[in-house]
Formats: C-alpha cells, sequence, structure tokens
C-alpha cells in the first residue's frame, strides 16, 4: 500500500497581483510549491507526488523541472473537490491519497507522519486546529460524542457554525478507492458553485468510516498564502524557527529578528552571526567563523575561523581556514582564497585562486588570475584581463611583491620572488626575484602656478 501526494497547485492567485503562478511566489527562497513538494518526497519517496496545475502551468512545469512531480492538469477551476478528481485516473486503489496544497508551504513532515499514523489504512484523516480567529476557514461540526459529521465553509455557514472555533486545513489523507467512489457524486450547489472536497467527509459518515484528527504542532503550519501580506508574515515566521535552529546548533545570533536564510545552511560550533546577514542557496559556515553585519553569503563554503567583517558580498567561493575578509570587500564567482589569506576594503576578486598567506588590503581588482602564497598586492592594482572581447590570465608567483597603482595587462606572468614598482603598467612577463618598474619621468615643480578658479554665475 503505497503513500500518494496530490498537490493541488491550480489556482490563479489574483490577489496576488503578479504575472506569474502564485505558487512561484518564495519564501525562505524557494517556491511556495517546491517547499510542499520537497515534504511530499520525504512522506513518500518511492511516489512521484502529483501536482494539480491550471494557470500557467507551462511555466509552473519549466521552473520545477528538476523534481520528480507528476503533472496533471485541471484546465477549469471548478473547486478542490474538482481538482483531486483530475488525478483519479492515475490513482491505484491501493493508494492512500494525501491532499496538500500548492500555497500552504510549512506544513512539516512530521505531522503528516502523525496523521498517517494515527488513521488507520480503510478511515479518513485530517489536519485540523482551534483559531482564535476562524474567519475564512471551513468550520469542523461534531456531534455529542465529539464525532465529525461535517464540514461546513464558511460562506455557507449559519451564525452558530460562524462560531465554531475548529477550523479544517483542508489537509486530508483518504483512501484511493473512497474518493474514486465519492468525487464523481460530489454536487456544485452551495454559494460559490463549487464542487468542494470537503463534502466527501460527509459522505465517510454517512457510511460510518471513521474519522481522525491530528493538530499541527504550530497554526502557520496549515496557513495558506493568498497575498503579499500573507507571504511577509510567513516569511518572518519561517526565518524565527531557521534562526532558532541554528542557535540550538551552538550559533550565536545577535538579534534572531535580523537574518535571512534562503535555502540551505550548515554550520559548525561557536559561529557568531551579527545582524542583516542574508544566506541564499547552500552555505557552509566552518567552526569558530565570524560574520559581520550587512554581509550577504551566496552559495560559499567557509573553513574553520574565517572572519568576514562588515558590508561583504561573497559569492559561489571556497575559503580556507584563518581567512579575513573585509570589510566592504566582493568576492565573486569562481573565486578560491586559501589559508590565512587577507582580503581588505574595497577589493573585489572574480574567477580566481588566491594563496595560502597573500594578502590584498586596499582597494584592488584581481580577475581571472591564479595568485601564489605569501604575496602581497598593493592598494589600487588592478589586473587588465578584458581586451573588449576575451578574458585574458594573469599568474603570479609565490613571494611577489606589487607595489600600489598597478596595471598588469593580461595575459601576463609575474615570477616568483619578483617586486613590482608602485604606479607601473606590466605589459610583458615580469622575470623571477627583479624589479620591474615602467619608466617615471622627471618630477618637477612649477613656480608661481595658480589653480584655476570658478567664475562667478551671473
Amino acid at each position: 500500500m503505497a503513500i500518494q501526494v496530490v498537490i493541488l497547485a491550480a489556482g490563479q492567485g489574483k490577489r496576488m497581483y503578479s504575472k506569474q503562478p502564485k505558487v512561484l511566489h518564495r519564501l525562505g527562497g524557494k517556491a511556495l510549491l517546491e517547499h510542499v513538494i520537497a515534504t511530499a518526497l520525504k512522506l513518500s519517496p518511492a511516489e512521484s507526488p502529483i501536482v494539480i496545475h491550471g494557470h500557467q502551468g507551462d511555466h509552473l512545469q519549466k521552473s520545477l523541472d528538476h523534481y520528480p512531480v507528476r503533472w496533471v492538469e485541471q484546465k477549469e477551476q471548478l473547486g478542490t473537490g474538482h481538482a483531486v478528481m483530475q488525478a483519479l485516473p492515475v490513482l491505484v486503489d491501493e493508494d492512500r491519497v494525501v491532499i496538500l496544497y500548492g500555497d500552504v508551504p510549512l506544513i512539516a513532515e512530521q505531522t503528516l507522519t502523525q496523521l498517517l499514523t494515527i488513521t488507520p489504512a480503510d478511515a479518513i484523516g485530517m489536519v485540523t486546529a482551534h483559531a482564535s480567529s476562524p474567519a475564512g476557514y471551513g468550520r469542523i461540526k461534531r456531534d455529542a460524542k465529539h464525532q465529525i459529521t461535517g464540514i461546513v465553509e464558511e460562506k455557507d455557514a449559519t451564525e452558530a457554525e460562524r462560531a465554531i472555533t475548529e477550523i479544517n486545513s483542508g489537509i486530508y489523507v483518504i483512501p484511493a478507492r473512497c474518493l474514486k467512489k465519492w468525487l464523481p457524486a460530489l454536487s456544485n450547489h452551495n454559494s460559490q458553485g463549487e464542487y468542494y472536497l470537503t463534502d466527501v467527509i460527509a459522505q465517510a459518515v454517512n457510511e460510518n468510516i471513521p474519522v481522525h484528527t491530528v493538530p499541527p504542532a504550530t497554526f502557520e503550519e496549515i496557513v495558506g498564502v493568498n497575498d503579499r501580506v500573507q507571504l511577509a508574515e510567513l516569511e518572518r515566521f519561517y526565518q524565527r524557527q531557521y534562526a532558532e535552529k541554528l542557535m540550538r546548533q551552538g550559533v550565536t545570533l545577535y538579534d534572531p529578528n535580523r537574518i535571512d536564510i534562503r535555502g540551505e545552511m550548515i554550520v559548525g560550533q561557536d559561529v557568531v552571526i551579527d545582524v542583516n546577514v542574508i544566506c541564499e542557496g547552500r552555505v557552509v559556515i566552518g567552526d569558530g567563523c565570524a560574520i559581520g553585519p550587512n554581509t550577504l553569503l551566496r552559495d560559499v563554503e567557509l573553513e574553520a575561523g574565517v572572519e568576514v567583517k562588515a558590508n561583504c558580498v561573497i559569492e559561489e567561493a571556497r575559503v580556507a581556514a584563518g581567512s579575513m575578509i573585509g570589510p566592504f570587500a566582493r568576492i565573486r564567482p569562481g573565486t578560491t582564497l586559501g589559508r590565512g589569506v587577507h582580503i581588505g576594503n574595497f577589493v573585489e576578486i572574480k574567477n580566481s585562486e588566491i594563496g595560502d598567506g597573500s594578502k590584498l588590503n586596499h582597494l584592488s581588482y584581481v580577475g581571472d588570475s591564479e595568485v601564489g602564497k605569501r604575496v602581497n598586492i598593493g592598494a589600487g592594482t588592478i589586473t587588465c584581463n578584458y581586451d573588449g572581447a576575451n578574458k585574458h590570465k594573469t599568474v603570479i608567483g609565490d613571494d611577489v611583491h606589487i607595489g600600489s597603482d598597478t596595471q598588469l595587462i593580461a595575459p601576463v606572468t609575474v615570477g616568483m620572488g619578483a617586486t613590482i614598482g608602485a604606479g607601473s603598467t606590466i605589459v610583458d612577463d615580469a622575470p623571477a626575484y627583479q624589479l620591474t618598474l615602467t619608466h617615471r619621468l622627471e618630477q618637477r615643480s612649477i613656480k608661481d602656478w595658480k589653480r584655476p578658479e570658478k567664475e562667478e554665475q551671473t
């Protein structure tokens, strides 16, 4: 008996006022639907989830084509019951069907596992919760023995029914054979003119099929996103939960309300993260690292003891142990920094390897370069790697000293132990262990020279 997850994701999401499908809007760096697919795959790894799509279905499939998903189209949006009906041809009678929603991103695997555990294979399971403000949700109707007798949608509810605080999340586990029997019998005689999935609960009650319920660990698990306000509220909840997870793993966050994780973080012990740090993609931070405020890390791996000072941007790079970066440094994709490297303020590195113990402390650009060990690059140095059509490589050997305000016109090689005089423009290879500098004009001063003055505006 397999667990088959069906995800409803056909809605247009008009209240998002967006050109893209609602379920592709992002929470924690991932599309809403992506969160649900990931949970479905954890719940039932052997079965590809079925996603019911409608609005901009081609765009939806293209955006998430890296997931093993079976896509089923709902050509007309005629309600949740009609949506699940589209999956009936691909359901196996013996399946237990878990129904989720592409705009309810935070439903937890643990809650769904509990739901499957407490619900017998031939029964119905539901996730329900008590809400202090139940407006907008269907209400759970129970009898004197506390047994569920049905669900009433708010627009169809009486005043007494609207006073019920137990609400329906819409998340169910239902035997496939029951869905195949009940869904074709649904009626759309209601205020919305839609086929409600909730009506199958009344059919289960009529046939004396038990209905079991579990609550979510947090109410936010079952909150759907209908507009950008709700999206922002869930984003803050998600970020706070992730921050607390990091702190329990031994991370110091100066303010857990001012960190954003938009992907996956793998963090060692005794890591300190200052405020307004953004982590995107896969970020690995080793033991004892310190991350300064207002820093962006995207697909980065930092080994132990790395210090990133304030206002840095590091993307698709690897940084070896004991290195120091910033403040105001930019490390661009394709960069590898060796052990104990110092990258200072207003330094930019792109697609380059910097050897152990090398230093670039001030106002320099190094691109498409191979820099050896223990190299010192002075302020204002530029590797001129682009000729307007092609990129060229600069190679700098070990123990090189490059004076300030130097331009290295690639392709060029600076030999091991060489020294480049300040203010030089190097167009040919510089030999090892020699001083290389370009011609300098004789310095002179002009007596009685006066600085030009601005003319007064009339």
